[in-house]
């Protein structure tokens, strides 16, 4: 399949324009003040915040009972830009702030009243409920949040690293609780001397980070780790440039997510009312021909152009594909879930949603795989040796620049891959500006 060809300037594409020319339009309003990664990065956090506010919306896949809720990985060096990511944090905040103003209401109220008849133990209150949940966080901890939470939670963090540091430890070291919640896997924890008891039966986890690709490698030992297959990835190496802070046209910026967040603040009131049952989206039985097709087609260009170890990346995006038909459908319904006396109980993906989510996941899917080859494994990625190749033997640091240049890669990234290549011994300097390759990859 072509569009799968990681080469030239396929590497780190955009999000096609038509995609955004078609979102719902609660997309289309927080995207359009961006342009470029910006908006990229903001449709691509979205989706992800979003995806922890669709309460008691399923769908069912390859048997299972699955819910909206993504892991996005945003992946960029530093002053790329990737911060603006935390524009999206607005559209779940009201939801953050009334599930814990409730939650500490219920807890103070239960607390008195056991005061009122003389009970010692306050134990027995309910654990405290938050909707935004901090990296920052021991697993013991994070248990007795997911246990008392009613609808999920989003861990959004702009900093890989402070992840990173959670996992090195033994005491939060949680990794296999994200990578079961993925799948919404049973999950339950017992600690004897701190009193704690937890069985979750289907844990509700979404994730939006981003980071550096340094604190992607600290966060990912392997590329063929099960947790990154799991994510969502959207990565390039572009250095923004410096702009005008002062610009009229940033200054609503913010007002614009705060007004889109009242309408899923309303769309997730309406969804968690406990007078509703579950709605489930469904694919129509053409889009299920056709999502078999499209990625049945994938899975053998994977098996004949890249590594199979890869695979898992594709069988996973399948899923995050059905996941992000599920939030379009959503968002795209707003009107019919909000409508007084509501009683449908499933939802039909329209054909509309159903290409864009196919076009989204398949931008995602390139830039895993981009990610997926640069990881160091001790010797050059699939990318980097094919750049390599194409060079004379020796070659100058222009020649090197100007190929670069053919393959949309900056010049400071092709100077980055140079000290690389020397560090590795792949190459050597013959001289000032000149390199030769020591050995042979082909």
């Amino acid at each position: 399949m072509e569009e799968l060809k990681i080469n030239g300037g396929v590497i780190n594409e955009l999000i096609e324009e038509g995609v955004y020319r078609r979102l719902p339009k609660i997309l289309q309003n927080i995207t359009n003040p961006f342009t470029g990664r910006e908006r990229d990065i903001i449709l691509t956090s979205a989706i992800g915040v979003l995806s922890a506010c669709l309460p008691n919306l399923y769908g069912v896949y390859d048997g299972d009972k699955i819910y909206s809720n993504l892991y996005v990985m945003i992946i960029a060096p530093a002053a790329s830009g990737k911060g603006v990511m935390n524009k999206s944090r607005i559209l779940i905040d009201e939801i953050h702030d009334k599930v814990l103003k409730d939650s500490i209401n219920i807890q103070k109220n239960c607390k008195e009243e056991k005061k009122k008849s003389k009970e010692k133990d306050s134990d027995d209150c309910p654990s405290l409920e938050i909707k935004i949940l901090p990296a920052n966080i021991s697993t013991a901890e994070m248990y007795t949040y997911m246990g008392a939470s009613n609808h999920g939670l989003l861990i959004m963090e702009s900093e890989a690293d402070t992840m990173s540091n959670m996992l090195n430890n033994d005491w939060s070291n949680y990794s296999d609780i994200l990578r079961k919640c993925f799948h919404h896997e049973p999950i339950s924890i017992s600690r004897k001397v701190e009193k704690i008891f937890e069985d979750i039966k289907e844990p509700k986890l979404s994730l939006v980070m981003s980071g550096t690709p340094e604190q992607l490698k600290t966060l990912i030992k392997s590329k063929e780790n099960g947790l990154y297959s799991r994510f969502i990835v959207y990565t390039f190496d572009e250095i923004s440039q410096f702009k005008n802070v002062f610009s009229k046209g940033t200054r609503n910026n913010n007002a614009v997510f705060e007004e889109e967040a009242k309408i899923v603040f309303k769309l997730y009131a309406a969804l968690a009312d406990p007078t509703r049952k579950e709605v489930e989206l469904k694919f129509t039985e053409n889009q299920v021909e056709k999502f078999l097709k499209e990625l049945t087609v994938m899975h053998g260009v994977i098996l004949d152009s890249h590594p199979q170890s890869f695979i898992s990346n594709l069988n996973r995006h399948g899923l995050i594909l059905f996941r992000i038909a599920m939030i379009l459908t959503a968002l795209r319904n707003i009107d019919n879930i909000l409508a007084p006396g509501m009683k449908r109980q499933e939802l039909i993906c329209s054909n509309l949603d159903f290409i864009l989510a196919l076009r989204i996941t398949k931008t995602f899917l390139k830039h895993s795989l981009v990610t997926y080859n640069s990881f160091d494994d001790g010797i050059l990625s699939e990318n980097d040796e094919k750049l390599l190749f194409e060079l004379s033997n020796p070659f100058t640091r222009a020649q090197a620049v100007e190929l670069g240049k053919k393959h949309d890669i900056p010049e400071r990234t092709i100077d980055d891959k140079l000290r690389q290549w020397k560090k590795r011994k792949v190459i050597i300097p013959v001289k000032h500006g000149l390199y030769r390759r020591t050995r042979n990859f082909m």
